[in-house]
């Protein structure tokens, strides 16, 4: 019986490096874990980006603003790569 392929999760190890999930079940409790933290961080971004396109629209927005902005849009940005990674994996 061939070994089915490892899902990479959208997380990583206390050291930093990737985790993999090995299962036939898509269903499982890790695999939907796994969706709904995907789901959050899709929503998450959406959130940012919205904050983002406010702070770019205000041309009062300080230095500070537009900092804490494009900070929080990077990290967003590395989050919704890994779970298009994830999903393209498995794909």
């Amino acid at each position: 019986m061939a070994e089915s392929p490892r899902r990479l999760l959208p997380w990583n190890s206390p050291e930093g490096r990737p985790c993999y999930l090995s299962t036939d079940d898509p269903g499982s409790r890790l695999s939907r874990l796994a969706d709904e933290v995907e789901a959050e961080l899709i929503a998450c971004g959406e959130e940012v980006l919205g904050g983002a396109e406010s702070v770019l629209a205000d041309q009062a927005a300080g230095e500070r603003a537009v900092r804490f902005a494009l900070v929080r849009t990077t990290e967003s940005l590395r989050d919704v790569l890994r779970v298009a990674e994830c999903r393209e994996r498995q794909g």
